[in-house]
């Protein structure tokens, strides 16, 4: 038989050496289909405690009965008696298994399992003379024959675009992973409790759009056989979400996947998880709050701490966040206070002497978003809202009052990232038509990513929208911060692939 190690050996022979154990593996299980012991004809099986629960109140269980389930991940055969690991959704546990407690048919059958193959197991809670708690097994059933070796234990599996398209083993070889991606739902269960605890109404909206507004971003394209229409697939949830803030919903949030034509990098994925919320009544400064007590919730919540550390870095949520404009931010990293700018002509002059490049389209709104982005943003290492942004680069907020040249918008950042983004949204509808006509002649002039009209959300805010803040969560980077996750990938169960034939 073929030994289940393949780690050093060419790429070639340890495909054949696969398939070797492979067909070992699949003669196993014809052999006790052949006996009448097909472990495939289990449909359930009833398991009475997780291995954390057995450890954790070993002193209530010891001496008493438990069945556990779970995938074998090593076993050692001792003559009359042997030992083997489960490892089950909160962690593993030792069994102990003696061809005098199981019986002789039932020994011999466990020392043919493979490891990989999915048990359940009966028997006494104990502690070894070692001090580890086991299992004392009476009775073992195979309740799924893996037909495909798992990776070698020591070296686990750690390639990493071999880890993201099977997940399934990332799971069952690297716990961390298990623990991020069990982590990321706890994140995403928290966000959920505080919500409602706000009197927030969780909301869906639709995927296939005709008009993906709300962002500026490419969307992807598709079409739709019944009706012989193109549709689109979402960019944002913002223009429908904000559509039932019209009709008096007051508080909604939807947490969801949105698509966006674009690149793939360690913090992109065409498909993401957003959250939004709108809430009527309130403007940028509640969001601000709103953002800084949900931050502060869910690490205390899900970490137990309001300290994150990311890469060897401490951001510190419990200390109130910084406020600063984007004017103040660029004059403070830069020296150049764009307040004394005043006309789009000397905006570009003074990128030309600094090396910041822009397209002839921009105006001195663009360019000052485009020094933030430059000489500022990797600054943003502790919890920041970077606040008023110019009006061309924010199509969708209202003015300020005093200044109308600046919007009532913020960017959240930690860790040089922009993790939310928020408005006092505009809801003066011939303001907004003027605004996406703008955006409609940045896309004439090649802009990809600018906002089309949407007649029926003008239509929606000519009925009367209340005075209203709205923010956009980037959910993933969040799970990043919030696990020490390197990239989006390992924070997302399925990340987009390129074909392997292609």
């Amino acid at each position: 038989m073929a030994k289940e190690n393949n780690a050093n050996i060419p790429q070639q022979e340890a495909v054949q050496d696969v398939n070797e154990l492979r067909k070992v593996r699949v003669d196993k299980l014809t052999a006790l289909q052949e006996a009448g012991n097909d472990p495939f004809v289990i449909t359930k099986y009833d398991q009475t405690h997780h291995s954390a629960v057995i450890k954790e109140n070993f002193d209530e269980l010891e001496g008493k009965t438990v069945r556990v389930a779970g995938r074998m991940m090593s076993k050692r055969i001792m003559g009359k008696a042997s030992f083997c690991n489960i490892q089950d959704l909160k962690g593993n546990i030792q069994s102990y298994v003696a061809r005098d407690s199981l019986g002789e048919e039932e020994y011999k059958a466990f020392k043919k399992l493979d490891i990989g193959d999915i048990i359940g197991i009966e028997g006494s809670v104990f502690r070894t003379k070692t001090g580890e708690i086991s299992i004392h097994a009476e009775k073992l059933t195979l309740l799924t024959k893996s037909l495909l070796p798992l990776p070698e234990k020591f070296h686990g599996l750690t390639n990493t675009d071999t880890r993201y398209r099977q997940r399934y083993v990332d799971l069952i070889m690297n716990q961390e992973s298990k623990q991020t991606l069990i982590n990321r739902s706890r994140i995403i269960r928290e966000i959920r409790n505080y919500l409602d605890g706000q009197g927030f109404l969780e909301v869906e909206t639709p995927m296939l759009v005709s008009n993906a507004g709300g962002a500026a971003a490419r969307p992807f394209e598709t079409h739709f056989n019944a009706l012989d229409e193109d549709f689109k697939l979402r960019i944002s949830l913002e223009l429908y979400l904000k559509r039932l803030i019209v009709g008096g919903l007051e508080r909604v949030y939807e947490i969801g996947r949105v698509f966006r034509n674009e690149g793939l990098d360690t913090r992109h994925n065409p498909e993401f998880t957003l959250m939004e919320l709108y809430q009527a009544y309130t403007d940028y400064h509640g969001m601000m709050d709103l953002t800084e007590n949900l931050y502060r919730h869910v690490a205390q919540t899900v970490l137990g701490t309001t300290k994150i550390v990311y890469n060897g870095v401490e951001m510190d949520l419990g200390k109130p966040f910084e406020r600063i404009t984007m004017l103040d931010a660029v004059k403070k990293y830069t020296g150049i206070d764009f307040n004394e700018i005043k006309t789009d002509e000397e905006a570009k002059a003074i990128a030309k002497e600094k090396g910041v490049e822009f397209e002839k389209r921009h105006k001195k709104g663009d360019i000052l978003n485009l020094f933030f982005e430059e000489f500022v943003e990797h600054h943003l290492i502790q919890p920041t809202f970077l606040m008023d942004h110019p009006v061309e680069i924010s199509p969708l907020t209202k003015r300020k009052p005093e200044n109308p040249d600046y919007v009532e918008r913020f960017e959240f950042f930690m860790n040089g990232w922009e993790l939310a983004n928020a408005y006092s949204e505009l809801n003066d509808p011939i303001d907004q038509r003027e605004r996406f006509k703008a955006q409609e002649e940045q896309l004439a002039q090649g802009d990809e990513e600018a906002n089309t009209t949407d007649e029926d959300f003008l239509c929606a805010l000519e009925y009367g929208m209340a005075p209203t803040g709205g923010i956009g969560f980037g959910i993933d980077r969040m799970v990043m911060l919030m696990t020490d996750s390197s990239a989006i990938r390992d924070v997302l169960l399925f990340p987009t692939m390129k074909s392997l034939d292609k």
